[in-house]
């Protein structure tokens, strides 16, 4: 320890090993260690290094010094140097070493007179280069947590790395320092004080997304350049800051708007002002960014005006064209584009929307909301967007088809539009994409090299989220989650403090009942109870026939499309329940609900109801947004388009029945319905939050944590995986997408589906052996409804049978709208034979006369039923098809009443669906053909003996893949049926034999050769449903592309003898589908041309 103690520190230890086989150190090099020395408090190692000078051999501060002439003189003739002075900082600290007194020529050499020496920098040989900017830093009070250690201006001739206490020069050299054009790219989107605008340089190859949340300094920038001093904004245009060597240099482009104060705080309230930096500078150095953020975020309103202020949408800036955004939902283009004008003191020509029926777009719009359906429709017309620069896909995580369609096709447009730019700089400029999802499931889109080869930058955006209390109930209900809703809205409104309600239901139907029942329980206006009713009631009758009326217009806009909930098509398989008052928790209040329905509570506030769906009107739609009347409780009930689509304002309670209606499709059947089940996880989680936008809130789940755990999915499937694909593929067909396989689809559907897909398009004639779409194919993609009525509709118009047409498409896409039979008598399988006699008696003998009165009533039921069925069946006892056709034209007739739907047997929602869908194809085929004149008329005449044939053959058409022949016809037995009950049928596509159903007018006829079958049905055996005859004949010359032809054999007859020698007769034996079932012979004609006979076309 005492040799310790007499040991001495020496600095020689410290030296830097660069310096091994090299030069002494230079004067800089030892005036930087006697430096760091004293400042760590250890002797200095070269005590000839003058670290201070005192003040009287100095003279005065450098800021007051003058040199004197002969000093002047001096310096020119020594041609002396300047040195330069040192960055002094200390943890973020900046000290100006030039203002303090204490260091005042530490960098100077001294002649013997003690006068400063400047030494004249030697110029050195280079390579041309851009000239650049110097910068000083002169941090304010707010940066403190800037580190200049590892600055990127550091040159390593000059300045070897050191410790993190090391000193780094405040000037910093230029000539390999960073460039401005890389500084500007840097500091692009940094708030700077004062006036100072956002400077936004595009330089798409640096790729810097810091967040705005870590950027917490503010930094003023001086840029010296030419012996001028230039402070403010790094975008303002003042002379010879950057020179005409320096043209990779975009001058920033701005729009600056004017906000009103409220606005302006609303708006900083919001998670995604926070980002604004990082998501410009991500959308300016990358052609696809994905921003991720909950509802709430404000991602919807403000990423437009982002664009907006950066340039885009301004004819003089780099990206002049449109910024669109595209919705799933209408009432959310719309409101969505009220509330950005009026954010930016727009008009609504400027910020517009384009929807079905409506828009309000002009040469004037810089901002377009519009469903993905209207892009869609604009793709195919115009396949390189060229009126837009920027994209905005939102609700992402829907997945609906057409999202997902439309991300695929932009993704190539997007490769498109980046060539082109390359050969058309001044015409044709690259195209951003934005997805917003509202899920941090975005996987499929960035892990998908098919669909982006570059992953592109994820984006995430905390919401502004309060706490959310989730209340599950201990039971779910069996059935009816109506009748659950209703009380739990009760509770809420009579015990628990004031707070809007949000409930979210399945459909149309569900809301209204809801609404009704809320109503008169807590009536908005108090006056009698009986004129509150009829006004209540003359209110949903109002919407409803709002809604027909607005179905019925005629379409104003070209780019129209049908969402689900416009056609809200219920499942064709569930009845409707005549009463929802059933509850499987309290048997009291099941005895009760009724009564407590009808008595007005007046303890508790007026409840102010507001339905919410996509049928209603823009303006019924927008009600919700609007404050409630003093003294009332909002409550909104509504499908899931307010789940993510729209911010409901006030909302802190929300029910969730956990249903969703989703089309569903059958592979077997090939039949799409809408069905209702349970949601997702992810959807039940958008619900809650819901809740706790505007403050804490309560979510009430009607089911248990069990089925929410066990029967909940995670997410939703795609609905590309639940919808039949030969509709995918048509609509990309029709934009010239030959190779469906490559397709970049964000979740691929199985090949095997598409190559199927595509040989029924070729059956239907929509596309040609090759694979590319044919005239019919592209006027059959012009409506949105499966291929094979849109085919249907096409061919429909001879000898008048159009209305027919839509008619029938309209029953064929609801579905059966008859009671089910065994819906009369539970005792009975409708696939069993008729009940025998002796079974009968023997049945009812020791039963008491009650159980023989209820047994014989039903009886009568089902024969009225059966009677009935006959009755529609008249209009042609060959086909099913034509039955719907009957019912529906009876049901038009008698005015759509109840007592008809009850007497005949028929579900009256159906009904209204069936007649609610006539309405909207009308107004398609009436957009898409100007010729046609076409009604829906309500007195519809019952089609002619002419007319019935051709209905059957057209039917034929659109069913081509779907034919069937009985067995014994194959076989050529010679075997006779009576009926066809137990007779076997085969498919075309199947090997196991089917049967006609016995809920089929041909189940009880002589078993027909030839049959089209809407879909099959499985139980014990296969069932054919939707069974109509054809005749061979129709097959060979419908079916042209499933048929196959033998060579021509000439008939020589007297008849053909006296012919004249220019024409022959001919037949060919044509083979029909892959099994070559034979059909009967076709006549053809040979003509003679130049000498050789030719046959013309079959």
């Amino acid at each position: 320890m005492e040799n310790l103690s007499k040991s001495s520190f020496s600095s020689e230890l410290m030296k830097s090993s660069k310096n091994l086989g090299r030069r002494k150190e230079t004067m800089k090099e030892r005036l930087r260690k006697a430096y760091n020395e004293n400042r760590l408090g250890l002797p200095q190692s070269d005590p000839s290094v003058p670290l201070f000078v005192n003040v009287n051999e100095g003279g005065d501060d450098l800021r007051d010094h003058v040199i004197s002439e002969d000093a002047g003189k001096s310096l020119a003739k020594d041609h002396s140097s300047r040195a330069k002075l040192p960055d002094t900082k200390e943890q973020g600290k900046a000290i100006n070493v030039i203002n303090q007194n204490d260091f005042l020529g530490s960098a100077l050499k001294r002649d013997s007179n003690g006068e400063f020496i400047m030494a004249i920098k030697k110029k050195k040989k280079s390579k041309p280069k851009k000239r650049r900017a110097k910068i000083i830093q002169e941090p304010t009070l707010e940066d403190d947590s800037f580190d200049s250690s590892d600055s990127q201006y550091d040159t390593d001739e000059e300045i070897e790395k050191s410790s993190e206490t090391e000193v780094n020069e405040m000037v910093t050299k230029s000539s390999k320092g960073q460039s401005f054009k890389e500084w500007a790219t840097e500091q692009m989107g940094m708030k700077l004080q004062g006036n100072q605008n956002e400077s936004i340089v595009d330089e798409p190859n640096i790729k810097f997304m810091k967040s705005q949340k870590e950027t917490k300094w503010v930094n003023k920038k001086v840029l010296i350049q030419d012996g001028i001093d230039i402070t403010g904004s790094i975008n303002e245009d003042k002379p010879n800051v950057m020179s005409s060597e320096s043209k990779a240099v975009k001058k920033a482009f701005y729009v600056p708007v004017k906000r009103n104060k409220k606005t302006q705080e609303a708006r900083m309230k919001l998670p995604i002002c926070g980002e604004e930096q990082a998501i410009m500078e991500a959308i300016s150095n990358n052609p696809v960014v994905i921003i991720c953020g909950e509802t709430g975020s404000g991602k919807t309103t403000q990423v437009p005006q982002f664009l907006y202020e950066a340039g885009y949408g301004n004819k003089d800036s780099d990206n002049p064209g449109i910024i669109g955004i595209t919705q799933p939902r209408r009432v959310a283009a719309v409101s969505m584009s009220k509330r950005v004008a009026q954010e930016l003191s727009l008009s609504e020509q400027e910020v517009s929307y384009q929807i079905r029926y409506d828009a309000t777009t002009s040469p004037k719009t810089i901002i377009k909301f519009m469903t993905d359906g209207v892009l869609l429709r604009e793709l195919a017309n115009d396949f390189l967007l060229s009126k837009y620069s920027s994209i905005i896909i939102d609700e992402a995580h829907e997945r609906s088809l057409n999202t997902d369609i439309l991300i695929g096709v932009v993704s190539r447009v997007l490769k498109l539009r980046a060539e082109l730019s390359e050969e058309e700089k001044s015409k044709i400029k690259p195209l951003k994409i934005i997805i917003m999802s509202a899920t941090l499931r975005v996987s499929d889109f960035t892990q998908n090299k098919n669909l982006f080869v570059m992953a592109p930058p994820v984006i995430n955006v905390n919401a502004r989220q309060f706490p959310v209390s989730i209340h599950f109930n201990k039971r779910t209900p069996d059935i009816d989650h109506i009748s659950e809703t209703f009380k739990k809205v009760c509770k809420i409104h009579t015990r628990l403090p004031h707070g809007g309600i949000l409930v979210f239901l399945t459909g149309q139907n569900e809301i209204s009942i809801l609404c009704r029942k809320l109503r008169r329980k807590f009536p908005y206006i108090k006056q009698n109870q009986d004129t509150y009713m009829s006004r209540q009631l003359l209110e949903e009758k109002e919407i409803i026939n709002e809604a027909v009326e607005k179905v019925r217009e005629c379409l104003t806009a070209k780019q129209a499309d049908i969402e689900t909930e416009d056609l809200d098509i219920g499942d064709k398989e569930v009845e409707e329940a005549e009463s929802f008052d059933t509850d499987s928790e309290d048997s009291e209040d099941i005895k009760d609900f009724d009564n407590d329905e009808m008595i007005v509570d007046q303890h508790a506030g007026p409840l102010y109801v507001l339905p919410l769906y996509s049928l209603l009107s823009t303006h019924a739609q927008l009600r919700v947004f609007e404050p409630p009347p003093e003294g009332t409780r909002l409550c909104v009930v509504a499908t899931n388009v307010a789940e993510t689509s729209l911010t409901i304002p006030g909302v802190k309670y929300v029910v969730d029945c956990g249903k969703v209606k989703e089309r569903q499709y059958d592979v077997t059947t090939g039949v799409q319905s809408y069905v209702v089940g349970w949601t997702s996880k992810a959807s039940a989680d958008q619900r809650a939050g819901r809740a706790g936008r505007t403050g804490p809130g309560h979510c009430y789940r009607l089911y248990s944590s069990a089925v929410f755990n066990d029967q909940f999915q995670q997410f939703t499937v795609p609905e590309i995986h639940r919808m039949p694909i030969e509709g995918v593929v048509l609509q990309m067909k029709s934009m010239n997408i030959d190779t469906v396989l490559n397709f970049p689809f964000p979740t691929p559907p199985d090949h095997d589906k598409l190559r199927k897909a595509e040989n029924l398009l070729q059956y239907l004639g929509a596309l040609n052996e090759n694979g590319r779409i044919t005239e019919l194919g592209r006027t059959m993609a012009t409506f949105p409804i499966a291929p094979r009525f849109s085919k249907m509709l096409i061919i429909g118009q001879q000898h008048g049978c159009l209305p027919y047409i839509i008619a029938i498409v309209s029953a064929l896409t609801v579905g059966d709208p008859f009671i089910k039979d065994f819906h009369l008598d539970n005792n009975r399988n409708s696939d069993e034979e008729e009940e025998n006699e002796d079974d009968r008696s023997n049945e009812l003998s020791g039963i008491h006369k009650e159980n023989i009165l209820q047994k014989e009533r039903r009886k009568l039921i089902r024969k009225n039923f059966y009677d009935v069925q006959k009755k529609h069946s008249g209009l042609d006892p060959t086909s099913d098809i034509l039955k719907l056709l009957s019912v529906v034209g009876a049901y038009e007739y008698e005015g759509g009443t109840d007592k008809f739907c009850e007497s005949n047997f028929v579900r009256p929602k159906a009904m209204q669906e069936i007649h609610k869908l006539r309405g909207q194809i009308t107004n398609i085929v009436q957009m898409n053909c100007p010729g046609v004149d076409v009604c829906v008329d309500p007195k519809m005449k019952p089609p002619s003996t002419i007319q019935i044939k051709a209905l059957k053959q057209i039917i034929t058409a659109g069913f081509i893949d779907q034919v069937a022949i009985r067995k014994g016809v194959i076989e050529k037995s010679s075997k006779t049926f009576s009926s066809t009950r137990n007779v076997e049928y085969c498919t075309m596509w199947t090997e196991d034999d089917v049967f006609i159903h016995p809920t089929s007018i041909l189940y009880h006829n002589k078993p027909p050769n030839f049959v089209v079958y809407q879909e099959l049905h499985k139980t014990s055996k296969v069932w054919m449903k939707g069974v109509t005859v054809v005749e061979s004949s129709w097959l060979s010359k419908l079916g042209k592309t499933l048929c196959t032809f033998s060579k021509p054999v000439e008939l020589t007859t007297s008849k053909s003898k006296k012919k004249k020698e220019s024409e022959k007769i001919a037949y060919v034996s044509p083979s029909f589908g892959p099994k070559n079932w034979e059909l009967s012979p076709m006549k053809i004609v040979a003509q003679k041309v130049n000498g050789r006979w030719t046959y013309g076309s079959i």
